[in-house]
């Protein structure tokens, strides 16, 4: 239940088309119920098409991951439901056309809710156009709708790209550290939660590096702490540019970094602690011109049945180094 409520917190799109469903079946299927039970076979069966088929893009979604095609899916039948409701019941069924325009902007991005909503209302207008008298009552009664629907959709799309933005921000500062751009203590928590499972389950291997500049409150107290944000960006470049793509590198706090090593043995692992402290010593300088060095501790995860416990050793390693003079490596059972 917990890994259940903890999904639709962290995923709002799971969220949304979850509760779509709940509410197609709370809501839509009363309306074919009593549609077949009144034998109108065309709305009734559409609603109930409406309902069986948000109940399994809701499965899918949940086993799947994946909201990105569901969501496109049930914008695409939930258009054309609402063109068949429209054309079938008249002025009763075009109501269900607002409720069309908030469900598109919120399942999917909004240039796709904007071609989904436009085509359904110029589908609906034309049949009306050439059907007088069975869709909408008077020309005026489809100015007005379509005036309307129009200002539906402009605040809908509004406040879902406003709050498409909003959500990417906040992801990103959940997720990112704002100062160099790579991921934060929170992604690397779960990053390494991922290597735990994946070690477990495909006997992979990983290493641990925790990094720490040498000397670094040095360089804020007697330049300033915009030269010492220089220094961890340049930093941040130096370490990637020095691991492999599949190695992640993350910022624990102030001048200490983590970089997890995947596919890796104990030699490989000092190997790439070794490129990279060479890497900085080279490439790194403070603004007088004197270099910046690393202190670099680490182990594998073999042995380890938790990322604290894993972590807990790799700093422990990396506050030996420092012991040993720092600019050193200490890589456990090395």
């Amino acid at each position: 239940m917990r890994t259940f409520w903890s999904r639709l917190k962290d995923d709002f799109q799971l969220s949304i088309i979850t509760l779509v469903g709940v509410l197609a079946v709370l809501g839509v299927t009363p309306y074919a119920v009593y549609r077949l039970g009144e034998r109108n076979w065309l709305v009734g069966l559409t609603d109930t098409f409406l309902v069986s088929s948000t109940l399994l893009v809701v499965i899918y979604a949940w086993r799947t991951g994946d909201t990105i095609r569901p969501g496109q899916f049930l914008a695409a039948i939930y258009s054309l439901g609402a063109f068949l409701v429209s054309i079938k019941l008249g002025t009763n069924g075009v109501f269900w056309m607002y409720v069309l325009v908030l469900f598109n902007f919120f399942v999917v991005p909004p240039l796709q809710s904007v071609i989904a909503t436009q085509t359904t209302l110029a589908a609906v207008c034309l049949y009306g156009w050439f059907h007088p008298g069975q869709v909408f009552e008077s020309d005026y009664q489809m100015g007005s709708f379509v005036m309307t629907y129009e200002l539906a959709s402009l605040f809908a799309f509004v406040f879902a790209f406003r709050g498409r933005a909003q959500r990417k921000q906040l992801s990103q500062l959940a997720t990112e550290d704002p100062l160099t751009g790579i991921g934060n203590r929170r992604t690397m928590d779960r990053e390494l939660d991922i290597a735990l499972a994946d070690s477990k389950r495909y006997d992979l291997s990983f290493g641990l590096l925790v990094l720490d500049l040498d000397h670094f409150k040095q360089i804020n107290d007697q330049f300033g702490h915009a030269a010492g944000d220089e220094v961890l960006i340049r930093f941040v470049h130096l370490v990637e540019a020095a691991c492999r793509p599949s190695d992640r590198l993350f910022r624990l706090g102030g001048e200490e970094f983590v970089l997890l090593v995947p596919k890796v043995t104990g030699e490989a692992l000092h190997a790439v602690a070794t490129k990279v402290q060479q890497c900085v010593r080279e490439g790194l300088r403070r603004p007088d011109g004197k270099p910046v060095t690393v202190s670099i501790g680490g182990c594998l995860l073999e042995g380890h049945d938790g990322r604290d416990s894993w972590l807990h050793d790799a700093d422990a390693c990396l506050y030996a180094a420092k012991d040993a003079g720092r600019d050193c490596i200490v890589i456990a059972d090395d």
